[in-house]
């Protein structure tokens, strides 16, 4: 007796569906790779790779080794984790360049303030900066998302100490996170225009965000959503 898969044959139309699917998830695919991967060799390996595996994927529809819809399931599925891995990606590396400048941004507030809010902001602006770098480089070169910087180890260790969880520390890292990124973002700072004849006056000033360039601001913006989306994923464990 054949089969349930054997007895439902595609059709002409059903192909068609199928071998489209698989076109968008290879052309997914291309386009991934040219975001990513900067070598041409193994940006060809990949995309390569992702077209036999579409291609397969149509050849069991054809040959009845798959239905129709469990074909467009595993192209849908493979879809979604090369647009997850994407994410993973592109989050690390704005997560390290974020780090960079919060880095900046902390030496800064130590030059201009003679030292006098460097304690208070410019170091933990330039450690949380050290460990931003540290865990997206070390995401990017592992393909992890889950790496531990030493600064927010020692946000674990301080609440295990006081009799808390790591949900807690993780909360904690990133409300000081946003809360320095808020901070740096709204200071005021001398405009590129300000010339002093006795001293700067208020006019002088101007606040931090306003003197950024968009694509600074844009990574701080977006660095800033993905710590509050993290946070709002830690209060649901």
């Amino acid at each position: 007796m054949k089969s349930k898969k054997e007895n439902q044959a595609p059709n002409f139309y059903d192909l068609w569906v199928v071998s489209q699917a698989a076109a968008k998830l290879t052309n997914h695919a291309c386009a991934i790779s040219a975001r990513h991967l900067q070598d041409g060799v193994n940006r060809s390996i990949f995309n390569r790779e992702v077209a036999y595996y579409a291609r397969s994927i149509v050849r069991d529809v054809e040959q009845g080794k798959k239905t129709v819809a469990e074909g467009l399931v595993e192209i849908k599925k493979e879809q979604r984790s090369l647009l997850d891995q994407s994410i993973a990606i592109g989050r690390n590396g704005v997560g390290a360049v974020a780090g960079a400048l919060q880095i900046a941004t902390g030496a800064g507030i130590c030059y201009a303030s003679a030292g006098t809010l460097c304690l208070i902001t410019g170091v933990p602006l330039m450690a949380h900066g050290a460990n931003n770098i540290y865990e997206g480089g070390r995401n990017l070169m592992t393909g992890q998302s889950d790496t531990i910087g030493p600064v927010r180890e020692g946000y674990h260790a301080m609440s295990s100490a006081v009799g808390y969880g790591e949900r807690e520390a993780n909360m904690a890292y990133g409300s000081v996170d946003i809360a320095l990124s808020v901070y740096s973002l709204t200071r005021k700072v001398l405009t590129p225009d300000a010339w002093r004849l006795f001293r700067y006056i208020p006019v002088d000033y101007t606040r931090s965000y306003r003197a950024m360039t968009p694509t600074t601001l844009g990574v701080e913006s977006l660095t800033d959503f993905q710590t509050i989306k993290q946070m709002h994923e830690e209060t649901k464990k």
